[in-house]
């Protein structure tokens, strides 16, 4: 496994332990639980900054790209896939985030609103990382070059260079340790998901 890959799914494990937290969270709103708007404000700011910026925004822009320079469409396949359920998943975290950014106690609507988009949100990016580990990442190793994975890798390491002079790296590391510590991932629910999501996801 070249460093490259490592580092993107390295991410993936990241994430998954948040997409865990936000399944408890929904289970616990369905029990009962009345939400609080700074904890979806919360998931969405993981979400949109690090699911999405940092690590779609290396997807998308250095390893899709690499991929397509070689020949990989980006209309159709897998990359066109991948590209789909970004735009799709980045709905849903509009969806919480808007939720997030309200005042006061949720109203019943708003509260349906974050079951059915996390509800959605979840079963797609753990489908979505399945499918990049098991079928993209093994095709973008067998296409590019090791000088070409080298190259991502420097390009990785200045981009998490710039977040870590500013404290947002930390900042976003910290917010999923507070996320996933104030609602569990379920392990079961977990590796049970990870066993229903094969290959064609």
């Amino acid at each position: 496994m070249h460093k490259a890959i490592e580092v993107l799914m390295n991410e993936h494990r990241l994430i998954e332990q948040v997409l865990g937290s936000l399944e408890t969270f929904g289970s616990e709103i369905e029990g009962g639980l009345r939400p609080e708007r700074g904890l979806l404000a919360d998931y969405g700011a993981f979400f949109r900054d690090f699911a999405d910026a940092c690590h779609h925004g290396k997807e998308e822009d250095v390893l899709f790209q690499r991929m397509t320079e070689r020949g990989f469409p980006r209309e159709t396949g897998p990359v066109a896939v991948m590209l789909y359920e970004h735009k799709v998943g980045r709905g849903h975290v509009s969806a919480l985030r808007q939720v997030g950014d309200g005042t006061g106690p949720l109203t019943a609507v708003e509260t349906q609103l974050v079951l059915e988009n996390a509800g959605a949100f979840v079963p797609l990016l753990r489908a979505h990382i399945q499918k990049e580990d098991r079928i993209l990442y093994p095709m973008a190793l067998r296409l590019l070059a090791a000088p070409e994975l080298d190259a991502m890798v420097t390009t990785f390491d200045a981009f998490e260079a710039r977040m870590r002079a500013d404290g947002s790296l930390d900042r976003l590391h910290a917010l999923a340790d507070r996320l996933t510590a104030a609602f569990r991932p379920d392990p079961e629910r977990m590796a049970a998901a990870a066993q229903l999501v094969g290959c064609g996801g």
